[in-house]
């Protein structure tokens, strides 16, 4: 077994190691989610922690880490009698970003149950981190149906499993720990909810600092346990002084005056529900623990706020995480109390709660003429060699329509268009080809029926055999990738204009990250196209790319879509299953080089020509209108939609499915 980096070793961090002990005093807090760039100590840290926590006292030979002072009732290897267990040190149990669905919650076996009429259980990971730590690394790129099942144990303490009629249910309670790498795109607001504070994490940019780290990593890996025997004195320490502040933390008051302030706080910034007063309030208590006090200070109630309140302000995926601490300290001293705070905080049992702690490194990190005539906003006639203009913000974003990719695939599970999936409505049945997971009932039944009394069937039960069993067949949704190619070119510079397609096309990159679509940008202006966004599932990342994407020059509408069928080929080899729907932005026009017109629709006629489904988003405007994105999406073998046309709340209604035929939507 390898000897995991002492977790006093880490270099900086501070935040992040607080947090951490925070949970390893009051595991009510409800765990941490560790944001940042990769290669900065979140899973070392995370990993070391385990090694802190005190051992607990478990029911000898329970595979469900009963408490033997007050064993579950309903524990599947119970009943037990209350009584001396055995002590083992507590649990650090890994998901992986892969896992089954039976792999986390545990597995029932089929066969047994409908053959023998028995609950043969074998318990997953939740079973396995009761009472511990279940850590989720890269929880951000955690399949959906994993998310909804973790959502539901972390909510009731406890997992169910239920396969057609035979259920099981076992305690689960754990110190939810999750990392990530918010370029690899965001968690859904239901599970970033779930986390009882967040941490932003980031590389030292101190030399110094940076020197100690490789010092230190390196010596780890020389030398495993001799460097773990310099660092045990430190980690005794820390081990000892979570146990006291364990024993501390009942005698711990939370007055009145700090609680108006920690309501005060969750009122000023908005927050959604109550859960973070809640959070709030068992964190602050959690500090005064850790500094030896019995008392919860303002400055306990101030670092309470700054670790548990900013991701859950965010009103989007697009916006920052963060606080003002300007408003935080105001709203503090508004609502402060005089006769809750002890009145020397640098006396005995002062201190170690106030100021988050300082990391030592900084903070994270030409026209032709033959060409068509270019208008402005309103129409107005623009040179169409207009040179580049700066970038404008985009307008207000919208609740868009549903567009999605005809037929029926097989890709990542997701929200936007129909697919094959382990999830979603029965629509048949087939022979298992690895492991049952979703029993046919009827089908298992009907396949056994007819063989009954060759295999001497004397009694009520039905004997079946493996060759009988029959896997579920279900559909429901896919994620797909949306390519966003946009025209950045002269044609669409009018201040105006640009925003209203800034704001369609963030309207539909928020779509896309409550669909859990990847996400890639491409755009064209002047003399060619680039990719501003490779294939991501960080859609706040295009959100600030589009952001700063200035405009101008001629519209090289062929090189853009060109640009486009290039990233979808690469795609196609690294995630063949995912179907892609490439949503082109413009007002239809094409100029710069020989023939545009021509070669635009030999470009556009490669989409059709491979059934890639597409939309165009018609940016014309003006009194004056001439059709061009019209016929762009008859030759892409899709759609045309207007600005207009593309919210949900239009008349034209509120679901589209991109059809692979030359249409136009009405």
């Amino acid at each position: 077994m390898s000897t995991p980096f002492p977790f006093t070793a880490v270099v900086g961090q501070d935040d992040l190691r607080l947090a951490l002990l925070l949970n390893a005093v009051s595991p009510a807090v409800g765990g941490v989610l560790v944001r940042g760039e990769k290669g900065t100590a979140k899973s070392t840290a995370v990993r070391a922690l385990s090694a802190l926590l005190p051992q607990v006292d478990v029911v000898a030979g329970c595979r469900f880490s009963c408490d033997p002072g007050a064993p579950d009732p309903g524990c599947p290897d119970g009943p037990h009698e209350a009584g001396a267990g055995v002590r083992r040190p507590a649990r650090m149990v890994e998901l992986p970003v892969g896992a089954s669905e039976d792999r986390l919650v545990g597995a029932l076996d089929i066969e047994r149950a409908l053959a023998e009429g028995v609950k043969a259980f074998e318990p997953g990971l939740l079973a396995d981190a009761h009472r511990g730590i279940l850590y989720v690394d890269e929880v951000n790129l955690l399949h959906d149906h994993l998310v909804d099942l973790l959502l539901d144990a972390a909510a009731m303490g406890a997992s169910y499993v239920e396969r057609e009629g035979v259920s099981v249910r076992h305690a689960a309670r754990f110190l939810l720990v999750g990392t990530m790498n918010p370029e690899e795109g965001e968690l859904r607001p239901q599970l970033l909810d779930r986390f009882g504070l967040t941490v932003e994490v980031a590389a030292s940019r101190e030399p110094d600092q940076r020197v100690e780290v490789v010092r230190r990593r390196l010596a780890h890996d020389d030398d495993p346990a001799g460097f773990a025997a310099r660092w045990a004195d430190e980690e005794a320490a820390v081990r000892a002084r979570i146990v006291a502040a364990r024993e501390l933390l009942p005698s711990v008051r939370l007055g009145d005056g700090a609680l108006r302030q920690i309501a005060a706080t969750c009122a000023a910034f908005e927050v959604d529900g109550m859960r973070a007063d809640i959070v709030m309030a068992r964190t602050a208590t959690a500090l005064a623990a850790w500094a030896g006090r019995t008392d919860v200070l303002a400055e306990d109630v101030r670092q309470a706020a700054l670790l548990a309140l900013p991701h859950r302000r965010r009103r989007n995926p697009f916006d920052a995480p963060g606080l003002d601490e300007d408003k935080l300290d105001e709203t503090l001293e508004e609502f402060s109390g005089d006769g809750d705070e002890d009145p020397d905080p640098d006396g005995p049992g002062g201190g170690g709660g106030g100021q988050p702690p300082q990391s030592d490194g900084g903070g994270p990190e030409g026209g032709d003429a033959g060409a068509r005539p270019e208008a402005g906003e309103g129409g107005a006639p623009q040179p169409s060699g207009a040179g580049e203009q700066s970038a404008v913000r985009a307008s207000e974003p919208f609740r868009t329509k549903v567009l999605s990719v005809p037929g029926i695939g097989e890709g990542a599970a997701g929200r936007r268009s129909r697919a094959r999936t382990e999830h979603g409505r029965t629509t048949g049945a087939r022979r298992p080809q690895d492991a049952l997971t979703k029993l046919h009932l009827a089908a298992t039944v009907q396949a056994a029926a007819p063989h009954q009394r060759a295999r001497g069937r004397s009694g009520p039960g039905l004997v079946v055999r493996r060759d009988d069993l029959r896997q579920a067949t279900r559909e429901g949704r896919e994620g797909n990738l949306v390519l966003f190619v946009v025209d950045a070119s002269g044609s669409m510079a009018a201040r105006q204009r640009m925003s209203a397609v800034k704001g369609a096309v963030l309207s539909l990159l928020l779509d896309a990250y409550q669909r859990r679509d990847k996400v890639g940008l491409v755009t064209f202006r002047g003399a060619g196209a680039e990719v501003a966004l490779p294939p991501t599932s960080s859609v706040d990342a295009a959100a600030v790319r589009l952001e700063s994407l200035p405009t101008g020059g001629r519209t090289p509408l062929a090189a853009g879509l060109l640009k486009a069928h290039d990233v979808l080929r690469v795609e196609r080899l690294r995630d063949p299953a995912r179907r892609a729907l490439v949503v082109v932005v413009t007002d239809g026009r094409a100029t710069g080089g020989p023939e545009p017109v021509a070669l635009a629709g030999r470009a556009a006629r490669l989409f059709a020509a491979e059934g890639v489904a597409s939309v165009v988003v018609d940016c014309e405007s003006g009194p004056v209108r001439l059709g061009l994105a019209g016929q762009l999406a008859g030759e892409l073998g899709g759609a045309a939609v207007t600005l207009d046309e593309l919210r949900a709340d239009s008349i034209a209604g509120l679901v589209k499915d991109v059809q692979g035929s030359n249409r136009r939507a009405a």
